[in-house]
């Protein structure tokens, strides 16, 4: 039998497992952030031409499906399985959107883990053998978050310098079984971290301990260093979460200040008010789809670690008073 778990959280690949293509739609506010130029479309109507945001956001996802398939020349019925989330309640963005597509369904919560992990289940099924192509969904909306977490937009509700803003998009990612380029090696799977913070505001102070906990378990779990890969990217910590992050993982013996970014912050510039930084679901998935996939297929990187984080908390759960538990997953994604 091959012993395919290495230490206590992680999982090494029998081969590597290619991504076949990505594809990332987001919004006005992202397409006018710094990698603006990186995405396959921006979409400037947060409807989407939809009578609500909600069926907005899920036609974005469909559309990011639709240019992932065209990129590579496939049809859904190539596809043997799919793998979709999103923040919403029942998952409905990914939901509506598979409702339309020929494809086996999987539902995934992960909050804004969800990018990663998705990305882990498509390995895991892909290295079993189990399917030749997967298909793997992440969406976000910003007013679809706020209507559901915090206020209606209508209110104007002033935020916090710790909040963060939900990014509006939708990615699609084909992994396949065997070939060559840009592939996933490895995964550590992550636990739930629940350090007592309650504040929703600070959701990056929620989350770092989780993301740094995956880290360090996943250089535990295979013996190497933070300098074994040329960019260890967590999901959406924000500008608070970052530098909590490098610091807790400076406190434990790894430098990873030359090698260490954060997708909430890469996403926005600091003047266009997003206090913190990115969030949400599309966050890791929108850059790691349009910045660093391109940077991977053209050897600029050749190894990066994706940790996508994200808080488990339910409008319900902070209502009550409940502490904010966390999670991170990693991707260990290798140029071969």
């Amino acid at each position: 039998m091959n012993q395919k778990k290495v230490g206590k959280q992680t999982y090494l690949f029998s081969r590597p497992l290619p991504i076949l293509s990505s594809a990332a739609v987001v919004g006005k506010k992202e397409g006018d952030g710094p990698l603006g130029n990186y995405f396959d479309e921006i979409v400037l109507d947060p409807l989407y031409g939809e009578r609500s945001w909600e069926l907005g956001e899920s036609k974005m996802v469909r559309r990011a499906m639709d240019l992932a398939l065209a990129q590579i020349n496939l049809a859904y019925g190539d596809l043997d399985i799919m793998f979709g989330g999103d923040l919403l309640n029942q998952i409905i963005a990914a939901n509506f959107a598979a409702r339309h597509v020929p494809v086996p369904f999987f539902g995934l919560f992960g909050a804004c883990s969800t990018f990663s992990e998705a990305l882990a289940l498509a390995g895991i099924a892909l290295d079993g053998d189990f399917v030749s192509q997967v298909l793997v969904t992440a969406s976000s909306h910003y007013q679809t978050a706020e209507r559901q977490f915090r206020y209606p937009t209508e209110l104007g509700v002033q935020r916090k310098p710790t909040a963060h803003w939900t990014v509006t998009g939708a990615v699609a990612t084909i992994v396949g079984s065997s070939g060559s380029g840009v592939a996933l090696t490895g995964i550590t799977v992550g636990q739930v971290i629940d350090m007592g913070i309650k504040d929703v505001n600070d959701m990056g102070s929620a989350m770092a301990p989780a993301a740094v906990d995956t880290i360090q378990q996943h250089l535990q779990d295979t013996g190497r260093q933070p300098s074994y890969y040329d960019v260890i990217a967590t999901g959406d910590l924000g500008s608070l979460g970052k530098g909590l992050a490098q610091d807790m993982l400076a406190e434990a013996g790894y430098d990873v200040e030359n090698n260490y970014t954060d997708c909430g912050v890469l996403i926005f510039n600091p003047d266009q008010d997003t206090h913190a930084g990115g969030s949400g679901c599309a966050c890791s998935a929108a850059v790691f789809s349009g910045y660093f996939y391109p940077r991977l297929m053209n050897g600029n990187l050749q190894r990066m670690l994706l940790v996508s984080t994200g808080a488990l908390l339910s409008p319900t759960s902070y209502q009550q008073g409940e502490s904010i538990p966390a999670i991170a997953h990693a991707v260990a994604i290798e140029k071969v």
